[in-house]
């Protein structure tokens, strides 16, 4: 199974030079937030696969204009295509946007989904804006991770843990893929595709 992860910026290549054919083959789209509603109709219209999405921080019109064909998983477990998908979108609290969160209140959302984890048996991809605490996150406070992602994919070990936020872009430094224990974390920075 192909799952395109999408965050942060929209693709050129997927949007303003879009041909037929360069969505084929993806079987489930995965956005990590802060992209236009319109793209993400635009990608599940041409490529035809299911598109489920958490917000960024910056994704503050989704409620008033919520992207066409596609599924908000905020603070749910779904299955798809037989992939147990988690979603908790946002990013640490720095500003006192819609969308962001202090640490005690991502904890909080985190232990509220015990009991649809236990009933789904785990989870196989993790969906977030923000990284996990010293695992892609950066130094300066609006770009640091959550602390309780760490016990998240400790306890259940998801294949993947998939966010957005940080931008490739900001340094050289920033990886694409980090391995903890059994967990993959992917920055889903623009586009990157993983199959499974």
């Amino acid at each position: 199974m192909k799952v395109l992860l999408i965050s942060d910026l929209e693709s050129e290549y997927l949007w303003d030079y879009y041909q037929p054919g360069h969505l084929a083959g993806v079987d489930l789209i995965l956005s990590c937030g802060d992209l236009h509603s319109q793209y993400l109709s635009f990608l599940v219209t041409m490529g035809g696969a299911p598109l489920l999405y958490v917000h960024g921080n910056h994704d503050q019109t989704y409620d008033l204009h919520p992207p066409e064909g596609c599924e908000c998983i905020e603070d749910r477990l779904i299955t798809v295509k037989g992939l147990r998908v988690l979603g908790l979108g946002g990013s640490i609290w720095y500003s006192g946007g819609p969308h962001q969160y202090t640490e005690a209140q991502m904890a909080r959302r985190v232990r509220r989904l015990r009991r649809q984890l236990r009933r789904a048996g785990g989870v196989d991809i993790v969906v977030t804006h923000a990284p996990a605490r010293g695992y892609g996150d950066a130094p300066d406070q609006a770009h640091h991770g959550f602390s309780c992602f760490l016990d998240l994919m400790d306890k259940y070990q998801p294949m993947f843990f998939v966010h957005g936020h940080v931008h490739t872009n900001y340094g050289a430094r920033i990886p694409r893929t980090i391995q903890r224990g059994e967990t993959t974390i992917v920055n889903a920075y623009e586009r990157y595709l993983i199959e499974i």
